[in-house]
């Protein structure tokens, strides 16, 4: 028994850790459930004011367990200090309005629509939004005369600074995203096995052996394994909403994606291929990049002095590769090209192509890290205002381009500003018109549906309702069982403030609701004789706000943010797979003598990117979301990471025609041209019909197989082409055999696509 005891706390903290990774939602609790009791008891019990008390404990209840800034620690103050200011603001603000209906539903629509829209501009004021619209829903439904304003501020500055001292002071968080070491290890030792391979392939005596080059690829593979199981094991938001754990959720399927290459590209074992110095001078100079992002993810707030010249470096190696690749073409095939005999030549580019591949991956996963680093570096003005690192605007004017770009009807922000907004306004309404006498809950009920923007707002509504319902009957249960020894409640109510933080994370919504609903029946019955019918008035309050709730999700777009994320990665993969299709329509043009133009594939290119950023805001309301996802976070993530992918493939493509020279005329390409035409037509089509099917009820399509027949004609198509008169290797011939790979690199995304695919259905 005794072994059994101890066993269970154990088993808690384990069953804690895998619901709640890195224990965020247990640190806010943690803190609110010391902060909030004891504010309320001094102003409650100690100084006398009731009204102080209830500001104080809502204040401190929306400054600690609603928002969780990210940043170094002085950030973070500021931008609990900016919090303080808005909460002052918006107390003014709503008891100045509240005894007006009208004015107080007007001013209620602007400030919930400004307050919801303004989660577009950066992640400070998205992570914010319902601590900010408590602020003002607090006053604005409790109608008080203007002399009571003293005692609403005086709550809320105490909160504001015992928050202040709590985040400092009581179990602060790490600076650090928890995903930066494994990906740092991730880093150092794939620029290990780069190193080891490129050894290995340049020979010699002191060369390493193909058992040591396969050393290094295990420990490179167990390290990117590693970091999707840190990644994996958080079924939502392991990092923050800021510009920077952005980038680090997408650093996470990059790093995936270039262990792939890796392994694609390790020495075989039956000997070494043609030796190809440009190659491995482009895999040493990636490693070089490697250890310089492992040492900027290790020290986020350090500057890249060392990271600019090493990716200089890598693009230079890698411009050099592409210059000499004709050199290693076996001018001297001859005979069918046959998919046995397709290796000979195909082959004799496939270490500059790998090389080349992992070079794009490696400059890939440079700017990401780069720019999460830049975002760390920002200063509190431009992370307010979500001002981009290295913005050439100011961050003002970014903002307002920003949110002039989303007001589009298109726009899910748009959709879920104006639903909140106008359920806010229409619960303002029925509290007053119907003589609700606790307004403050009808609003708390609409809010606590309309904060969250899962699936179906219906069905929040419903489990709102069902879970308040719930955590009553257990609240009137307590009453009943506590009859007069009020002094009990003081005991209970840190703990239902704990369960009420770590439930939403670790159970769900409706735990979460449930919990909050006993936190508050045992907050309003401290100090007086508990009183259960009053359990029955709030279920109507609440009731009213569920239901003003439902019916603005009707007629305001009720579906939220996974069908946006479904809607706009739908079109990214479109607009992407045509900028694919675009870029080698333009490469079999250079491959004629008739002149051929790049303007359709930029501007494909710009369309692409532009369906690229409405799809990070998308991701990023999405993971907004408090509470479990529909769908998980990996799938999502490799989903949207696949849009990386897809247009480095296209952009190598451009890339690499643009800086071709003039063609030879001589040389027939109509077949290569047609074998170019008919991959990119299979693969962009694959990307169509994936764009097609997201969020539909429709299958996905297996992924293409590997086609070695077509690699074969490509491959006797180019047979006059493969040397000139000089017999030297022709510059358009590497290009086009280039092409060909990179369109295979594209299908090869496609497997772990399909994967994620399935599971975004089997929610949806």
């Amino acid at each position: 028994m005794e072994k059994l005891s101890r066993l269970r706390p154990g088993r808690a903290i384990t069953w804690l850790r895998d619901h709640d990774p890195e224990l965020a939602a247990t640190r806010r609790a943690g803190r609110t459930a010391i902060v909030m009791p004891a504010l309320f008891a001094l102003c409650s019990q100690v100084i006398g004011s009731p009204t102080m008390a209830t500001f104080a404990a809502f204040g401190s209840f929306s400054m600690l367990l609603l928002v969780d800034f990210t940043g170094p620690m002085v950030q973070r103050l500021r931008a609990h200090l900016g919090l303080a200011v808005a909460w002052a603001a918006f107390i003014c603000l709503g008891t100045a309005v509240a005894d007006e209906t009208w004015l107080a539903v007007i001013v209620t629509v602007v400030i919930g629509f400004l307050v919801l829209f303004s989660g577009v501009v950066s992640s400070v004021l998205a992570g914010a939004s319902t601590a900010l619209l408590l602020a003002f829903v607090l006053p604005v439904t409790s109608p008080v005369p203007f002399s009571d304003l003293p005692d609403r501020l005086a709550g809320a500055g105490l909160a504001a600074i015992a928050s202040m001292l709590a985040i400092t002071l009581l179990w602060p968080r790490p600076a650090a995203d928890p995903l930066s070491a494994p990906a740092a290890r991730v880093c150092r030792a794939a620029a290990e096995q780069l190193r080891t391979d490129a050894s290995h392939l340049a020979g010699g005596p002191s060369a390493p052996s193909h058992g040591q080059c396969r050393t290094t690829a295990d420990e490179a593979a167990t390290a990117a394994a590693d970091l999707r199981t840190v990644f994996d094991a958080t079924p939502y938001r392991p990092t923050g909403l800021s510009t920077s754990s952005r980038a680090l959720v997408r650093l996470v399927d990059e790093l995936t994606w270039l262990s792939g290459i890796l392994a694609d590209s390790a020495p075989a074992s039956d000997g070494h291929p043609a030796c190809d110095a440009d190659a491995r001078s482009v895999r040493r100079a990636a490693a070089a990049v490697l250890d310089e992002v492992a040492t900027l993810l290790d020290a986020p707030d350090s500057t890249p002095d060392d990271l600019h010249p090493a990716s200089a470096k890598l693009r230079t190696a890698m411009a050099d590769m592409e210059r000499n690749a004709t050199a290693r073409l076996p001018v001297n095939h001859r005979g069918v090209a046959t998919p046995s005999q397709v290796h000979p030549v195909i082959g004799a580019l496939d270490l500059s192509f790998r090389a080349q591949e992992l070079g794009f991956a490696t400059l890939q996963i440079a700017d990401n890290v780069d720019l999460a680093a830049a975002a760390e570096r920002r200063g509190w003005f431009e992370r307010l205002l979500g001002g981009e690192p290295g913005a050439v605007t100011a961050p003002l004017v970014a903002a307002r381009e920003r949110a002039s770009a989303h007001l589009t009807p298109q726009s899910v922000w748009l959709h879920n500003s104006l639903r909140g907004a106008v359920g806010l306004g229409i619960a303002v309404t029925l509290a007053n018109v119907t003589g609700v006498q606790h307004s403050f809950w009808v609003l708390l009920g609409t809010l606590s549906v309309l904060r969250s923007n899962a699936l179906n707002t219906g069905q929040n509504a419903v489990r709102a309702l069902a879970s308040t319902v719930a955590g009553s009957i257990i609240g009137t249960v307590l009453l009943q069982l506590i009859g007069h020894h009020g002094t009990v409640l003081w005991f209970l109510l840190p703990l239902a403030v704990l369960l009420a933080g770590i439930a939403p994370a670790a159970i769900s919504f409706a735990a979460g609701q449930a919990s909050f609903t006993i936190t508050l029946v045992i907050m309003f019955n401290i100090g007086q004789d508990p009183d259960w019918h009053i359990v029955l008035l709030r279920i109507q309050d609440i009731a009213i706000g569920c239901a003003v709730s439902v019916l603005v999700g009707l007629f305001f777009w009720p579906r939220g943010a996974t069908a946006a994320v479904d809607r706009a990665l739908a079109e990214a993969y479109r607009d992407s797979a045509r900028y694919l299709a675009s870029a080698v329509e333009y490469a079999v043009g250079r491959c004629s003598t008739e002149p051929a133009s790049a303007e359709a594939a930029l501007q494909e290119r710009l369309e692409a990117a532009a369906a690229a950023r409405r799809l990070d805001d998308a991701f990023r309301s999405y993971l907004a979301e408090r509470g479990p996802k529909p769908v998980p976070l990996a799938d999502m993530t490799t989903l949207v990471t696949g849009i990386v992918g897809l247009r480095l493939a296209a952009d190598a493509v451009l890339g690499l025609w643009q800086r071709a020279g003039e063609p030879q005329p001589e040389p027939d390409r109509a077949g290569a041209r047609l074998v170019l035409l008919g991959a990119v037509g299979r693969v962009a089509g694959w990307y169509q019909d994936l764009a097609a099917g997201l969020g539909q009820a429709s299958p996905v399509r297996d992924p293409l197989p590997r086609n070695p027949a077509a690699e074969a004609e490509l491959i006797e198509s180019l047979r006059r082409d493969l040397s000139d008169a000089d017999g030297q290797a022709t510059d358009t011939a590497v290009r086009i055999i280039w092409t060909a790979d990179h369109l295979d690199a594209a299908r090869r995304l496609q497997p772990s696509l399909a994967s994620a695919a399935v599971a975004d259905k089997q929610s949806s």
